[in-house]
């Protein structure tokens, strides 16, 4: 399958799966992370996890918190296993893109608080459901207003709360 134009960021996929108004807020620049608690706590666990073992890259609005290029694996650190589902997504869509690219590589998420590690594989329905889903990110970060507030009990713990309901 071709490669999706124009690129988008593997925060504006994970946001895609969790809640489309907080996706095209960040998408329009419009950012609470610095005023939340858990986000710096997340921030915390991201820089002090896996300190020796990581190679962050970063291109293309593609940022990997460690890639093992002797094993081919990518990983990405995640404070809890709340939002799972969209984690995944998150870790197909980085190696959608390098297979994108001509690179095989295999993702794993890795849950340091939990000490937990899990493996992410792509397969074809994966590819056609993210280049789905590029479509529909760039649909909605063109939109001249954000989409509706989804009201779901994770939303109390989301930076964008205060934005979405105060």
């Amino acid at each position: 399958m071709e490669y999706q134009l124009p690129y988008i960021t593997g925060v504006q996929l994970n946001y895609y799966f969790i809640c489309q108004r907080k996706l095209w807020l960040f998408s329009h620049n419009i950012t609470m992370e610095h005023t939340s608690e858990l986000v710096e706590m997340g921030n915390i666990i991201h820089e002090t996890s896996y300190a020796r073992k990581r190679k962050e890259i970063e291109f293309d609005g593609i940022k990997i918190d460690f890639y093992d290029k002797t094993n081919g694996i990518i990983n990405e650190v995640k404070k809890s296993k709340s939002i799972e589902e969209a984690h995944k997504w998150q870790i197909k869509y980085y190696i959608y893109f390098f297979k994108n690219l001509g690179i095989d590589v295999i993702g794993q998420i890795d849950y340091p608080l939990l000490r937990r590690r899990e493996k992410v594989e792509l397969t074809e329905e994966d590819n056609r459901s993210i280049a789905e889903a590029i479509i529909e990110i760039n649909k909605i970060k063109n939109r001249d207003k954000p989409p509706a507030v989804i009201n779901k009990p994770f939303c109390k713990k989301c930076s964008y709360y205060d934005l979405c309901y105060i």
